[in-house]
């Protein structure tokens, strides 16, 4: 199984919009929990939101709860993270990972999951 973030990364100023993009192969998605984290150079990785493809139960942090929306494209076997309203306390290294216990544990949103794709800057300017 492999997770890819393919794109979506980049500068934006505060109160901006981003849409980062992951495209899960080799594992039948239908069956997977997708998962986006982040992390800040000196501080543990975060997770931000997960989303269960089979029941579609999702998960966001306190930090993005109302501002971020994590969705699935099943056709596209791609995940997506719509991030509204950033900030700059948002400025992170951001990846997707997979997990094949299909549903966001709480084990796995603290230890992270079983694949983890290539991650992408966002920086948020004040």
């Amino acid at each position: 199984l492999m997770c890819s973030c393919r794109s979506g990364g980049g500068l934006v100023q505060t109160g901006g919009s981003l849409r980062l993009s992951c495209v899960v192969t080799g594992y039948r998605f239908n069956e997977a929990a997708i998962g986006w984290f982040r992390r800040v150079p000196g501080k543990s990785q975060q997770a931000i939101s997960c989303i269960s493809i089979p029941d579609g139960e999702t998960y966001y942090h306190r930090a993005v709860r109302g501002r971020f929306t994590i969705s699935a494209d099943a056709a596209r076997e791609t995940v997506y993270l719509q991030m509204d309203d950033l900030q700059p306390e948002d400025t992170a290294v951001y990846n997707c990972e997979a997990d094949t216990s299909n549903y966001c544990s709480q084990y796995a949103l603290h230890y992270g999951m079983d694949y983890r794709g290539k991650g992408t800057l966002v920086t948020v300017s004040s």
